[in-house]
């Protein structure tokens, strides 16, 4: 058997259940990260917004590039395989019949999938059909926060008509308990997933690989590793669900 976890981001696994991936790799399973939007963006000007981000992240615009490395050193920490897809990060598509920026702003990036990228949902539904491995365990994500990117994964996988896993969305999972316990109450399975110590020290490590998000939403490495710590001792283990009509 062999889990395959799709991550929208090149951080959203190892921040979400890194600790789960590295367990099960250790354990004697196999386990893949693939990323969804770490393509390259265009060449033709940035917006404003991607432009900003940039600056944060001190990449300047060789992020994507940078992105994939610090991907590749966290999926080593955590004993896994990667796949890095080609389609860009929604601050770097545009519509294309009129070119305009899809998501040029914040708000944007957590407001609705454009309807222009219905056709790319499907692409990337039929490449996620040629790729998955036979007998293979598919973990997408739950959306909480409802980022676009997150939006456009779970739409591709949701299409496969196979049985899916999803997982909180960290760190959006902090604020999202009451939607967390409205999935439950509506028949979702969830199970629980109690991991090691050296689990939960590989989980800290692979997500402070992304040396470039950490300023996202922490001051410091050693703020991001108390959340992690505080967030697993909340939640008692790193949590996956099945929806009732898919638990099968």
């Amino acid at each position: 058997m062999q889990w395959i976890y799709l991550s929208p981001h090149l951080d959203d696994v190892a921040l979400s259940c890194g600790g789960l991936v590295w367990e099960q790799t250790h354990s004697g399973l196999s386990a893949s990260i693939w990323t969804i939007c770490a393509g390259d963006p265009p060449d033709r000007p940035l917006s404003a917004f991607a432009q900003e981000l940039h600056s944060r992240w001190a990449t300047g615009p060789q992020a994507s590039h940078l992105r994939r490395q610090e991907d590749i050193r966290s999926c080593s920490v955590l004993s896994a395989g990667y796949r890095h897809f080609p389609i860009p990060d929604c601050i770097y598509r545009y519509h294309p019949a009129g070119g305009d920026a899809l998501y040029p702003t914040r708000q944007a990036i957590f407001g609705a999938l454009h309807p222009a990228e219905d056709e790319l949902v499907e692409q990337l539904s039929a490449e996620l059909e040629h790729l998955l491995p036979p007998e293979s365990s598919l973990v997408c994500p739950l959306t909480l926060g409802g980022h676009v990117d997150h939006q456009l994964t779970r739409r591709a996988a949701e299409r496969l008509k196979i049985p899916v896993w999803y997982y909180a969305d960290y760190p959006y999972a902090q604020e999202a308990e009451s939607e967390l316990a409205t999935l439950e109450r509506a028949g979702w399975e969830r199970s629980l997933y109690a991991i090691s110590p050296d689990a939960l020290k590989a989980w800290e490590a692979a997500v402070a690989a992304h040396a470039s998000q950490i300023s996202t939403f922490w001051p410091d490495l050693q703020a991001m590793s108390r959340a992690l710590q505080a967030y697993y001792a909340r939640s008692g283990g790193i949590p996956l669900w099945k929806s009732p009509a898919k638990a099968g």
